[in-house]
C-alpha cells in the first residue's frame, strides 16, 4: 500500500483488484513514466491554482507517483484529439482538469492524443480516402498505447466523425484481450465526454445582399430555379455543409455569366469566415459527429450532465465526471464490453428514432466486432424488424431546432437528453432494455424513473427537438436488398414523407459515373437537364416505354419528361468502396443533387462509397459487394433500369426488353459485361495510386461487417445477444 495523501477521501482506499501489476513486476515503467505524470500535474496545478474551489493536489512528487504506481492505484489515460480539429481546440485545458481530479482521487493520470480528420475539411478531395481508414488506425493506435502502458481506464475527450467509435473500438479490443485468464488483469473501464456543440453561423448582411443580387440576375436571365435554390439554402444556419451547397450554386451562376470567378470566390471567403464560432465544438447538424455523441450516450458511456454541452466543461463538471469513472472501478458490470453487450440493442433503436448518420451502420458493427461479438449489418436489421421505432427527433437546420438549440434546451432543464429519449420510446411501447447499466452507476430504469417528464411542458412541442409523440412512422436507416447486390443502406430519415411515397415503386434510369468528380461536374452545371436529355442511352423506344409506364403524353419531350419527373435518374457512383478508394463520402454530389430543385424531386443517388451524416434525400450507399470486388454495381451502364421498392426494401435491376414491352421483371442477376468490368477495374487500380499505400484498406471486411481489419473479424466469435 502507498501512504500518499488522497485529497478526495471517497477513494482513499481504492486500488485496482487484479493479480498482475506491470509497474511492480517490471521496474522500467516505474522508472520511466513518473516524470510524464509529474509534468502533467504541474501544468494542471498552474491552470487551476487560482480557482477558489480548487483543493490542491497534495503531494505529487516523483516519490508519491512511484508509490501509487507500485501499489496499483487506478492508472487512467486521458485520451485527447488533435487541436487542428474544431471539436478538440480546448482539449488541453480539459485534460488538465481531468488529470488534477484523477490525482485528487488517488489515481495516476496519463494523457495521449490521436490525429483527428475533420470530414468537412476532407470533403471533395483525396482526404476522404483517408477518412474511414483513420477510424481503424485510431482503434489500433489507442489499443497500442493503452495496452503498451497498461492503463486501467480511459477518460475520453470524445470528438467528431469516426474518432469516438475508433477510440471505443480500441478500448473494447483491449478489454476483450484482458479477459484471458493468463493475463491476470482487470477489465477496462471508460467514460466519454463529448465535445460541446458548435454554434452555427449567420450569413453576413453584405454577403446576403450579394447573393440576392445573383438571385435577381438569375431570374432576369430566365433561371428561376437557380434563384430558388440559393434562396432555399439561405434559410439554413451557416455551416460547412451549407457552404458546400453555395459553392455549387455559385459555379452555376458563373457558368451563366452572372458572376465572375473572383466575385464568387469573394462570397465564398465571406461565408467561410462567418461559419464557425470561435469556441469550436461539434457542428450543430445531426451528422456523424453528433450521431456519435448520441451513440456513445445510448451505449451508456456518457455522464448525463456532459452529454449536451454548449461550452467547455468547467472544473466542477469535470470533477464529477472523473468521480463517476472512479465509482465503476472493480465492478466488471461497468466494463467496456459489458456496457456494449447490454446496450447495443438500445443503441440501434436510438439510432433509428433520432435519424442518426448512416455512417454508424459501419461504425456500430465495427465497435462490436472489436469487442469480440459476431455482429453484422443484419443484426441491426433484425433488431429494427422486431419492433417498429418511430421518428421522435424533430431536428432542423432551418426552423430553430439544431443540435446547439437541443443543448440549450438541455441546459435550461427542459429535457434530459438521452434519458428523455429512453423515456419517450418506453412510453410509446418500444422495448428498450431499461435494466442495462450505464456509466452513471445507474440502470436506464433508474435514470428514467428519476425524471418526472421527458420534455418539460414549459417547452412547446413545436419548438422541442425531442418529441413525446411520433412525428411519423418511418425513421432511421433501412437495409436494402436486390438482385445485383447483397446489401446497401438508405437513410430514410433523410427523406421527407412525400419523397418516400413518390419514390416508392418508381423506375429509375441509370446515369453511371466511375468517380465523384465526373458526377460533380454534371450536377453543378447550369445545363444539367440538357446534358441528361442528350445521353445516347435515351433511345426513342426507351423514352416511349417510360412515358407509357408513367401515363405521360406520348409527345412529351425529353426535357419535359425530366423537369416534370416522368423521367427519373439513378446517379450511380461506383468504384468508391473501401478496398477501391477508401470508401469516401459522396457528400458533395449528394449536396448538389439535394440543392438542385428539379433533380432533387425526382432522382436518387447510389454508391458503394459512403455519405456524410448530414446528407438528405434519397441516397443509397455502402453497396456490397463493391465494384472493385466484382459487385454488380460495377457492371451497370447508362440506360439500365432500376426498380426501387422502398416499402419492400428492395432495389432490382429490370429486364429492359420486358420493360419495353410493358412488364416489370427483375433480372436474375446483373449482366456479366466482363470486358467492361475489367476495363473499369484497371482504371480503379490506376486511381488507387493517388492514395498512399500505408493507408490503403486492403485487409478489411466489406461494409456488412463494418470494414474492420481481418484479424478483428476473425476474433469476433461471441454470440450477440449472449
Amino acid at each position: 500500500m502507498d501512504n500518499t495523501a488522497v485529497v478526495n477521501p471517497e477513494f482513499a482506499t481504492l486500488y485496482i483488484d487484479e493479480a498482475y501489476n506491470p509497474y511492480r513486476s517490471c521496474i522500467q515503467g516505474l522508472a520511466n513514466e513518473p516524470i510524464t505524470v509529474r509534468a502533467l500535474l504541474r501544468r494542471a496545478d498552474d491552470l487551476l491554482c487560482d480557482e477558489p474551489a480548487f483543493a490542491g493536489l497534495g503531494d505529487h512528487s516523483l516519490e508519491a507517483i512511484v508509490a501509487r504506481l507500485a501499489a496499483n492505484r487506478p492508472r487512467v489515460a486521458i485520451i485527447q484529439g488533435s487541436p487542428d480539429h474544431p471539436a478538440h481546440m480546448f482539449d488541453y485545458e480539459h485534460s488538465l482538469r481531468a488529470a488534477a481530479r484523477i490525482w485528487q482521487n488517488g489515481g495516476v493520470p496519463f494523457t495521449f492524443g490521436i490525429p483527428v480528420i475533420c470530414d468537412g475539411t476532407a470533403q471533395s478531395n483525396i482526404g476522404q480516402s483517408y477518412s474511414l481508414a483513420s477510424r481503424n488506425h485510431t482503434a489500433t493506435a489507442v489499443n497500442i498505447n493503452f495496452e503498451g502502458h497498461s492503463y486501467h481506464a480511459a477518460y475520453v475527450l470524445s470528438g467528431c466523425d469516426k474518432t469516438p467509435t475508433g477510440i471505443l473500438s480500441g478500448l473494447a479490443s483491449a478489454d476483450r484481450a484482458r479477459r484471458q485468464p493468463a493475463r491476470g488483469t482487470a477489465p477496462v473501464w471508460a467514460i466519454f465526454v463529448p465535445a460541446h456543440v458548435l454554434k452555427g453561423g449567420t450569413i453576413p448582411k453584405r454577403t446576403r445582399q450579394k447573393l440576392q443580387a445573383i438571385q435577381d440576375a438569375a431570374i432576369a436571365a430566365g433561371d428561376a430555379q437557380l434563384a430558388a435554390d440559393i434562396e432555399e439554402n439561405c434559410h439554413y444556419i451557416l455551416q460547412c455543409s451549407s457552404d458546400e451547397a453555395f459553392l455549387g450554386h455559385l459555379q452555376r451562376a458563373e457558368e451563366k455569366g452572372l458572376v465572375t470567378r473572383a466575385e464568387a470566390d469573394a462570397i465564398l471567403n465571406e461565408l467561410a469566415a462567418a461559419t464557425c464560432d470561435d469556441k469550436g465544438g461539434i457542428c450543430a447538424f445531426n451528422g456523424t459527429g453528433n450521431s456519435s455523441r448520441t451513440l456513445v450516450a445510448a451505449l451508456g458511456f456518457v455522464p448525463a450532465e456532459s452529454e449536451l454541452l454548449t461550452d467547455e466543461p468547467g472544473t466542477d463538471v469535470v470533477q464529477r465526471n472523473v468521480d463517476q469513472l472512479f465509482r465503476m472501478f472493480n465492478k466488471p458490470e461497468y466494463s467496456v464490453c459489458n456496457l456494449l453487450e447490454k446496450n447495443y440493442a438500445n443503441a440501434i433503436r436510438i439510432h433509428g428514432a433520432t435519424g442518426s448518420s448512416s455512417n454508424l451502420m459501419l461504425h456500430m458493427p465495427c465497435v462490436m466486432r472489436h469487442a469480440g461479438y459476431d455482429v453484422s449489418l443484419f443484426d441491426y436489421a433484425r433488431v429494427r424488424d422486431q419492433h417498429a421505432v418511430p421518428d421522435v427527433f424533430a431536428h432542423s437546420l432551418t426552423e430553430g431546432r439544431d443540435t446547439f438549440v437541443l443543448a440549450q434546451q438541455a441546459a435550461a432543464g427542459l429535457h434530459h437528453g438521452m434519458t428523455s429519449l429512453f423515456k419517450v420510446l418506453t412510453d410509446l411501447g418500444v422495448p428498450m432494455d431499461l435494466d442495462a447499466p450505464t456509466a452513471a452507476g445507474l440502470t436506464w430504469r433508474q435514470r428514467v424513473a428519476a425524471i418526472p417528464v421527458a420534455v418539460s411542458p414549459k417547452l412547446p412541442q413545436e419548438k422541442s427537438v425531442i418529441r413525446i409523440q411520433p412525428i411519423r412512422a418511418i425513421s432511421g436507416t433501412d437495409v436494402m436488398r436486390g438482385n445485383f447486390f447483397s446489401s446497401c443502406t438508405l437513410k430514410v430519415a433523410g427523406m421527407s414523407s412525400e419523397s418516400w411515397q413518390r419514390f416508392n415503386g418508381r423506375v429509375f434510369l441509370v446515369r453511371y459515373y466511375e468517380n465523384e468528380i465526373d458526377c460533380n461536374d454534371d450536377l453543378r452545371s447550369t445545363n444539367l437537364v440538357e446534358r441528361l436529355a442528350a445521353r445516347p442511352a435515351l433511345t426513342p423506344e426507351l423514352l416511349a416505354a417510360i412515358r407509357r409506364h408513367a401515363g405521360a403524353p406520348a409527345d412529351q419531350s425529353v426535357t419535359e419528361m425530366i423537369t416534370s419527373g416522368v423521367l427519373a435518374f439513378a446517379f450511380v457512383i461506383a468504384g468508391q468502396g473501401p478496398k477501391a478508394f477508401g470508401m469516401p463520402e459522396m457528400f458533395a454530389p449528394s449536396q448538389y443533387m439535394r440543392h438542385h430543385g428539379v433533380i432533387e424531386k425526382t432522382s436518387i443517388m447510389i454508391t458503394d462509397g459512403r455519405y456524410s451524416g448530414v446528407t438528405k434525400g434519397a441516397c443509397v450507399g455502402h453497396m456490397v459487394p463493391e465494384a472493385y470486388e466484382g459487385g454488380g454495381i460495377g457492371a451497370l451502364v447508362d440506360g439500365d433500369l432500376l426498380w426501387v421498392q422502398l416499402a419492400e426494401r428492395r432495389i432490382d435491376l429490370l429486364d429492359t426488353p420486358d420493360f419495353l414491352a410493358g412488364r416489370l421483371r427483375p433480372l436474375p442477376a446483373a449482366p456479366a459485361r466482363a470486358e467492361l468490368v475489367a476495363e473499369r477495374r484497371a482504371r480503379i487500380e490506376e486511381r488507387q495510386l493517388q492514395v498512399a499505400a500505408s493507408s490503403m484498406m486492403e485487409g478489411v471486411t466489406d461494409a456488412e461487417y463494418g470494414v474492420v481489419p481481418l484479424a478483428v473479424h476473425k476474433r469476433a466469435t461471441l454470440r450477440w445477444p449472449a
